[in-house]
């Protein structure tokens, strides 16, 4: 007896859930590298901050290095320009701090917005990915066996929708009990399908 295949057959809607996972994922992954290169670009004012600091500090001394040559005078004109200098290093400093800053809060920023949807992937998609691998692969190695179709056709017979058990036989459950081996094949069949797999027959 023919058995009417589901609209959307469970290897169809697995294969499907997969690829919107790895779509799902791989878009979280560029959302959080798009994110991150975002708030880097906070740090611009830092680098020039840096730069400029750091230029003027160096141009400082070496003024403050050529004045110090003066005679008599020397040591007193060269003090301005140590402690200007050592303010625009300051300036560098924070300019470097503020680098700092803004790569920390980048990168909390990056793991902050992957931990949901990769939360989500690890403990809800996963696991049941797993059961279902497992489920499909003990249903392979027991319609392997030789009892496997009966015990296949009784959880079939036990947990698939009425409406379907019907199409299988009218009086699907007397089929079932005399062995009917038509009834028993679409059975096992049926079940197989459900988790994803193509019966033997």
């Amino acid at each position: 007896m023919k058995i009417y295949a589901d609209r959307f057959p469970t290897a169809a809607r697995q294969l499907l859930t997969d690829l919107l996972v790895v779509a799902w994922v791989y878009a979280s992954i560029r959302f959080a590298l798009w994110l991150h290169d975002l708030v880097q670009k906070l740090a611009v004012p830092g680098k020039k901050l840096e730069g400029a600091g750091g230029g003027l500090a160096d141009n400082l001394a070496d003024a403050g290095g050529k004045v110090g040559r003066v005679p008599l005078v020397g040591d007193e004109l060269t003090a301005p320009f140590t402690k200007a200098a050592e303010a625009a290093r300051a300036v560098a400093e924070a300019g470097r701090d503020q680098q700092q800053l803004v790569e920390q809060l980048a990168l909390a920023l990056a793991v902050a917005v992957l931990i949901f949807p990769l939360g989500l992937v690890l403990f809800g998609w996963l696991p049941l990915r797993v059961r279902w691998m497992r489920r499909a692969g003990a249903a392979k190695r027991l319609a392997a066996a030789p009892a496997g179709r009966d015990l296949l056709a009784l959880r079939a017979l036990t947990g698939q929708p009425l409406g379907r058990l019907a199409r299988v036989a009218p009086d699907v459950a007397e089929a079932w009990r005399r062995g009917d081996d038509e009834t028993l094949d679409a059975l096992a069949a049926l079940e197989l399908r459900r988790l994803g797999l193509r019966g033997s027959r």
